[in-house]
């Protein structure tokens, strides 16, 4: 017998695709089987993608990104469209400076705050000069003049950006970037005569460059460009987009669904910033490729005379799971740690992947990422503090990368937070579907196999006349529950990761398969439900991982049950 055949919905993340709210399922395949998905408005999720490197939400903050004459502001410059560009198109512009005056911009404003990137690609014409602002209030303007001829930073104005860039892309043409943190008012391209200032003394009305393709972003590196128009380009993981995450070297990806959870570090990924506290270190910003394959992991070096650390005053005993990606350097030891609690601490061995050592009342856990990196966990035990991420022996260095502090009991998915305040938070994931055009009587088998489940889950298919849940409890316990019944349809048992479920209705009974075997008794329903409506999955404070999901309009018999199972 083929249970793909004969099922009437077919979820599996492996097969299918997911964006704008859905999650497609695989049968049916004329749409009606598809799961409606929803999470939040930002792009603070994210998961591992296909290439093993951690996927963000990505968002040009610029509109109109290639088309200069329109929302960007002109001053002492003008633009010409349709020349050729560093893609093969005719869709670069050349930007011309005034016939007199002393500063020659192109422009746009945009109200924000925290680590932001701008990016533009440019190639040299008459004059070979170019600089990139990101505009602040109260004169905290910084930006980065760059030689077209040699892609190298000549100068840098009104203080140091955190970074900037120049890569090559052919033909003369560069891209580049200068990245900066704080209150941002707007972006600036100026046309340089020379190398040292962003004015310039001899404009002439004929004299320019060409520009390509502008970006703003939150982050310390500059990312693949999205296009804009009216409204800000997005690409990369979205708001409402299921998650088909392929961590641990999957080959086929499991459908992550999570609870909400906040990350109450700022600057997870940008350790100078004032907010973290420099206690014996030395901190190398962008040194090394992260685990999302940017170069914008951060190194950090122990000083003689102790072992350092970078710590922040954010420990509560509400957000006691710490969480930080790291990666040997000299040295092979990391510590996550409360300074102000006794010392309390985990030390992890970046060498092997194992946990060297855990304080009193402290759990850790090390998650392998690929290339050397491993994520490191920490569970406090309900403790106030501060809390530290550091080396243990003098001089050691190590790479570190997105830091998070969340409540719970256990970690999820890194949330990015570029903000110099507050925390950022990811919404809750929520999946449903409804039933009617695939279940169309009383009587029906579900079958979920899970790749882990973690705390509370509920799941709810509605009828007329009564509520069927499922309950995951503590302890890894999970129960079936009839509301109008007011009882358990089985005896709880435990479930484990990667185990098989199956739930038989008829008019009359409920029967639970679990790995091959019936668990608990058959139970006889009082009354008998009344046309399955919906399936509305909400995770609660759980972290769940779906391999697949199915739905049999026709109850399958106890043997097909233990095969489907086994």
């Amino acid at each position: 017998m083929s249970f793909f055949d004969d099922a009437s919905l077919a979820f599996l993340p492996s097969g299918g695709a997911g964006k704008d709210g859905k999650a497609y399922s695989i049968k049916p395949t004329d749409g009606s089987g598809d799961f409606t998905f929803s999470r939040g408005s930002n792009l603070a999720a994210t998961r591992v993608g296909p290439t093993g490197l951690i996927e963000k939400g990505r968002e040009n903050l610029l509109l109109q990104s290639n088309q200069f004459d329109t929302t960007w502001s002109k001053t002492l410059s003008s633009v010409i469209g349709n020349q050729s560009g560093y893609n093969g198109s005719n869709d670069a512009w050349k930007m011309i400076s005034g016939a007199s005056g002393t500063y020659s911009i192109v422009s746009q404003n945009y109200s924000g705050s925290g680590v932001h990137t701008l990016s533009l690609y440019a190639k040299a014409a008459e004059w070979n000069y170019i600089a990139l602002f990101i505009n602040g209030s109260a004169g905290a303007s910084k930006g980065a003049i760059f030689d077209l001829t040699t892609g190298e930073l000549t100068n840098t104005i009104f203080g140091s950006p955190i970074s900037y860039s120049s890569n090559s892309i052919g033909d003369g043409w560069w891209r580049l970037s200068v990245t900066l943190t704080g209150t941002i008012t707007g972006a600036n391209i100026y046309l340089c005569e020379v190398g040292t200032s962003h004015t310039s003394n001899n404009n002439d009305g004929s004299s320019g460059i060409y520009i390509q393709d502008a970006q703003l972003e939150i982050g310390l590196a500059a990312t693949d460009y999205i296009e804009s128009g009216a409204t800000t380009g997005k690409a990369g993981l979205l708001e409402d987009e299921p998650r088909f995450d392929y961590s641990g070297g999957a080959t086929c990806p499991s459908l992550l669904l999570e609870p909400s959870r906040s990350n109450v570090l700022p600057y997870s990924e940008y350790f100078s910033a004032s907010d973290w506290i420099n206690n014996g270190v030395t901190i190398t910003d962008n040194a090394a490729i992260s685990p999302e394959g940017k170069t914008n992991a951060a190194l950090l070096t122990g000083v003689s005379g102790g072992f350092g650390i970078v710590k922040f005053s954010t420990w509560t005993a509400t957000n006691k799971v710490a969480s930080c990606f790291a990666k040997s350097g000299t040295g092979n030891i990391f510590k996550i740690a409360n300074v102000s609690a006794a010392n309390r601490y985990v030390l992890f061995d970046l060498s092997d992947g194992t946990i060297s050592e855990e304080s009193t009342g402290w759990t850790g856990s090390i998650e392998d990422f690929g290339n050397g990196w491993y994520r490191c966990t920490a569970i406090s035990n309900n403790e106030t503090g501060t809390f530290s991420l550091g080396t243990t022996a003098a001089s050691d260095s190590v790479y570190i990368y997105g830091a998070q502090l969340e409540a719970g009991s256990y970690p999820t998915s890194y949330i990015p937070n570029h903000s110099g305040t507050g925390s950022v938070t990811r919404g809750l994931d929520v999946i449903s579907k409804d039933l009617t055009s695939v279940i169309n009587n009383n009587q029906m088998t579900m079958f979920v196999d899970v790749k882990s489940l973690t705390s509370i889950t509920t799941i709810i298919a509605a009828d007329g006349f009564g509520d069927l849940r499922w309950y995951h409890q503590a302890g890894n316990r999970f129960r079936f529950y009839k509301i109008d019944d007011a009882d358990w349809l089985t005896n709880s048992f435990v479930v484990n990761d990667g185990d098989k479920i199956a739930l038989t209705l008829t008019d009359t009974q409920a029967k639970l398969f679990v790995n091959g075997a019936q668990v608990g008794t058959t139970f006889t329903l009082t009354t008998s439900f009344q046309n399955f409506s919906n399936l509305n999955y909400n995770v609660g404070s759980s972290k769940n991982e779906w391999n697949q999901l199915l739905f049999f309009s026709t109850p399958l018999s106890d043997a097909d049950c233990i095969t489907l199972t086994t």
